[in-house]
């Protein structure tokens, strides 16, 4: 017999996470915006940035950005895991796609949606009803910020990787800002997503009214 599995503690640990990647972007971004605003005999100097030593900054940065990823798709797991009990029928793949379509090229950048999508239905009062107007903008607002945060810090590291001049390593600046700005905008309003459906899910399970939809 299947069990539901309380999700709020792993939420919780991701909304921490969450924070920490906000706080990074935010310190990257500016240290992006004050190269961009540099003349070209400091830009990218890393005496610049006083005591902020940049290579710690991007690696505890890129280490936060792996445990963040690690604890969510754990919680994302147990929610579908969670939704295979209320409404089976409706969820288009098998919870093991919960873990593994993060890991697929290209395919990762619609299935971990499609599979939300389905975990939002099951988790809300009337699975089976049809879905209101405007009820999933939330959690299309934050694919399409991660995902368009994503392919913009793509093309920055291709920039960095071939700039052999200012201006290339400019353009390559703007991107990455872009790359940052994007990100936490994803980062919050992932927290409200994560929020929403462990919401949702312990109204559900301890047969509350659920959360506001």
């Amino acid at each position: 017999m299947r069990t539901l599995k309380n999700p709020i503690g792993l939420a919780w640990a991701v909304v921490a996470l969450l924070a920490g990647n906000i706080v990074f972007d935010v310190l990257l971004g500016l240290i992006d915006v004050r190269n961009l605003a540099a003349d070209e005999t400091d830009f990218y100097d890393p005496a610049a940035f006083g005591p902020i030593n940049l290579n710690v900054a991007y690696s505890l940065s890129r280490l936060l950005y792996w445990a963040t990823g690690i604890v969510f798709i754990i919680w994302f797991y147990r929610l579908r895991k969670n939704a295979e009990i209320w409404a089976r029928d409706l969820q288009s793949r098998t919870p093991g796609w919960a873990i593994g379509s993060w890991f697929i090229p290209i395919a990762n950048f619609w299935i971990p949606q499609v599979i939300a999508a389905d975990i939002w239905r099951a988790s809300r009062r009337e699975p089976y009803a049809a879905d209101g107007k405007r009820e999933l903008a939330l959690l299309n607002s934050w694919w399409a910020c991660w995902n368009i945060g994503i392919v913009a810090e793509m093309i920055a590291t291709m920039q960095y990787k071939f700039a052999e001049t200012i201006e290339a390593w400019t353009t390559a600046t703007w991107w990455s800002l872009a790359g940052y700005v994007l990100d936490a905008v994803a980062a919050v309003l992932a927290i409200l997503v994560v929020q929403r459906l462990t919401s949702m899910q312990h109204a559900k399970a301890t047969g509350m009214i659920p959360a506001a939809q």
